[in-house]
């Protein structure tokens, strides 16, 4: 192969900015035909970001003569199915978070993926140049011995930082497989194994208050092998006045601060304090996606393998019980 030619199975909010034009973007990437079930709404985002071809069936995206890889980037609900099709018809899969429904989803579809690794997570945050700087301070031993991460996410009943949909579907426990915490807390988790390693130990706690069927409260801690510690809570019912999103991680001799929605990195020492500022790229992941790319074309690893993606998994259903 010397071009990676895609198809997009899910073309709705995710796709429309943060994904969809960066496989038109990156080097020896096409986007040749999207689908959605909804045929009208598939047509008018091929239309409109000028895809040759859509269409309202899988199989038509699959059955594509040029189509060699897909992203899938429906609900997580049809993930799995749609990820066995796409493997069964020897595809290459750019799978959207979280991978699945559940934990035992993920270890089926990790068993399959293991046959060929021909699957990347779309943990895109790995990528973008806010998270890469604090894994190169973290590198860099910027402040000393790592000792534990704490996170804090508090937003309100209607939070800014989750898409809108007509049906809100990610506070339908049958097709999100856990509200709003299972839509944003994989890319956090996923930046702390991403920094920290292998997980020694996890437990967790949630609450429903508004909804009996999704969390609207939880929090977790974990004990990675090399001894950091981690504590982490997401609220999803807190006062307008009380919205926060920041992590700071504590080592011996200071602190690294961030925000997962924003573009700066603080460094606090004791003798100095710096501020790294940064500009996400238009498309979010349009960095993971030429990494992608390149490692489908055989020219780098794996920027998120299946493993990490179960991992993610665990921690969601441990941290919700």
């Amino acid at each position: 192969m010397d071009a990676i030619k895609w198809g997009i199975i899910g073309c709705g909010d995710v796709a429309e900015v943060k994904s969809g034009p960066a496989f038109q973007k990156v080097n020896n990437s096409e986007l040749i035909a999207v689908m959605r079930r909804n045929g009208a709404k598939a047509k008018d985002f091929s239309e409109r970001h000028k895809v040759p071809f859509w269409y309202d069936s899988v199989n038509d995206i699959l059955n594509h003569p040029e189509i060699n890889a897909v992203y899938i980037a429906t609900p997580p609900s049809t993930h799995l199915e749609i990820a066995k099709q796409c493997l069964a018809a020897n595809k290459f899969v750019y799978l959207e978070k979280p991978i699945t429904l559940n934990t035992n989803e993920a270890k089926e579809l990790e068993k399959l993926v293991k046959e060929n690794n021909k699957l990347v997570v779309a943990h895109y945050r790995r990528k973008l140049p806010t998270f890469k700087k604090v894994k190169e301070l973290l590198d860099n031993n910027s402040i000393g011995k790592i000792l534990f991460a704490d996170i804090e996410i508090l937003q309100s009943k209607n939070p800014s930082i989750i898409a809108k949909t007509d049906d809100n579907w990610r506070l339908k426990i049958e097709t999100s497989g856990g509200g709003y915490f299972h839509d944003i807390a994989p890319h956090q988790i996923d930046l702390m194994l991403h920094y920290f390693g292998n997980i020694k130990s996890a437990e967790g706690f949630s609450t429903s208050i508004l909804n009996n069927k999704v969390a609207d409260i939880v929090n977790g801690i974990i004990e990675f092998e090399n001894g950091i510690q981690f504590r982490g809570i997401w609220n999803f019912i807190a006062a307008e006045k009380d919205v926060k999103d920041e992590c700071k991680i504590y080592g011996e001799n200071g602190t690294i601060t961030f925000s997962f929605y924003g573009e700066e990195v603080f460094l606090n020492l004791s003798d100095k304090n710096k501020v790294f500022s940064f500009q996400n790229p238009a498309h979010v992941q349009q960095p993971l996606i030429e990494q992608t790319v390149n490692y489908f074309l055989g020219n780098t690893e794996n920027p998120c393998t299946i493993k990490d993606g179960v991992e993610v998994m665990k921690i969601l259903d441990t941290f919700t019980a």
